[in-house]
């Protein structure tokens, strides 16, 4: 047998939740295989994407133990300090605030792709890591012994442990046999970054009105990320809107109280699908990132969860590294597995109710939301739980993840 050809660890996926994971090893001393089929330059180097990641403290804090929060441009890092929450065109508003919780910010927006490059950068210092691009998994095989991957070139590898972190819609959760429950919200972001006229104070917006969602993520400066959600079937109307008329919807959006706002980025847009797989091991594998759990936007905790994810099987590997045990066993990934579904399951299918709820324009609904945030807002230990989940500063015990 080629020992060239031999890994510890094989990674399929140089995501943001890949490349984290392929950090969380460095100390280990591991030798891992990262593979990706897009070309190293797009993730050495990702174009902006539009996308905002709004970090918890707990990421924040896994962030800075890997060394990533250092090599991120902290002129481009915006304090969040208050989060609104409006329901339609009505006065229901539940208001969170940083200077109310004792933390300094509810949380830290970060352009996706410089996080991105953070994480590439030092991944690839690593002198026990080898990335093998524009190539893609043609099988993938597990026994007792050991995971075998076979590129497809030909190549064929072999490793302790397969980690499959290639997006929600995984090709590799696939060819494992691991079923998942998919969630189609029909519905489509927009995302764009516009200037406005006033200050934004660090506050975000959310905005649940009827037929369509509008966010405000707070820049540096008179700088805002806009947030479109619509129905698919009106996004391409919304794409291609004039400008200047993009701008005036948005601005009405927020009731003028940003003042007159002008697009100075290109718009993107993203299909919003939710996914959930049936289990996150088999044989040596395990599911990372989306591929384990794609979450809606809306309580921004996709890419948190995935960095959470990614630790804790760093950390049962590491366990298993230093008491001598073999870190792809069934014991093992037992415990990952453990602690993501007590961590990912009610957070999953708990957004999922919440977005059911605050897009559904039916009488009922509007009536239950209004009284909802209510009474979340006129409730202190209420908002208070919330506040801690959204922004991980605290582990609560009365919610679990």
């Amino acid at each position: 047998m080629n020992t060239n050809n031999n890994y510890d660890v094989i990674i399929v996926g140089a995501g943001p939740a890949g490349l984290s994971f392929a950090c969380s090893l460095i100390d280990l001393n591991l030798k891992v295989l990262l593979v990706e089929r897009s070309t190293l330059s797009s993730i050495a180097n990702p174009k902006p994407d539009g996308r905002e990641t709004a970090l918890t403290h707990n990421s924040l804090k896994i962030l800075q133990k890997l060394g990533i929060w250092d090599l991120i441009d902290q002129s481009k890092v915006s304090p969040l300090k208050e989060a609104k929450v409006f329901d339609g065109d009505s006065d229901s508003l539940l208001n969170f605030a940083a200077n109310k919780s004792s933390i300094d910010a509810l949380g830290y927006l970060v352009p996706n792709h410089l996080i991105r490059i953070a994480l590439y950068t030092k991944a690839s210092k690593s002198e026990n890591l080898t990335i093998i691009n524009e190539l893609s998994v043609e099988s993938i095989d597990t026994s007792f012994s050991h995971g075998k991957v076979t590129l497809s070139d030909g190549q064929i590898f072999d490793s302790k442990l397969i980690v499959a972190a290639d997006s929600r819609f995984s090709e590799i959760r696939r060819k494992m046999g691991i079923e998942s429950t998919m969630k189609d919200f029909s519905k489509v972001m927009i995302i764009t970054r516009v200037s406005h006229e006033k200050d934004h104070n660090q506050i975000a917006l959310e905005c649940f009105n009827y037929g369509h969602t509008l966010a405000l993520l707070p820049l540096n400066g008179n700088i805002s990320s806009v947030v479109l959600t619509v129905p698919t079937d009106e996004a391409d109307q919304m794409l291609n809107m004039d400008p200047e008329k993009f701008c005036k919807f948005a601005s009405e959006g927020f009731n003028g109280s940003l003042g007159e706002m002008e697009q100075i980025g290109e718009r993107f847009s993203y299909p919003l699908v939710g996914v959930y797989a049936q289990k996150f091991r088999s044989t040596r594998f395990a599911l990372i990132g989306d591929a384990a759990v794609g979450m809606h936007p809306v309580t921004a905790h996709g890419f948190n969860l995935g960095l959470r994810g990614q630790d804790i099987l760093s950390k049962s590997i590491s366990k298993a590294f230093n008491t001598g045990r073999d870190i792809g066993s069934d014991d093992v990934l037992r415990e990952f597995e453990n602690k993501q579904i007590h961590l990912s399951r009610l957070m999953y299918f708990g957004t999922n109710g919440v977005v059911s709820l605050f897009t559904n324009d039916d009488a009922k609904a509007k009536k239950i939301r209004k009284l909802v945030l209510k009474f979340a807002d006129r409730f202190p230990p209420i908002k208070s739980l919330i506040t801690k989940h959204l922004t991980e500063s605290k582990k609560s015990n009365l919610i679990p993840f």
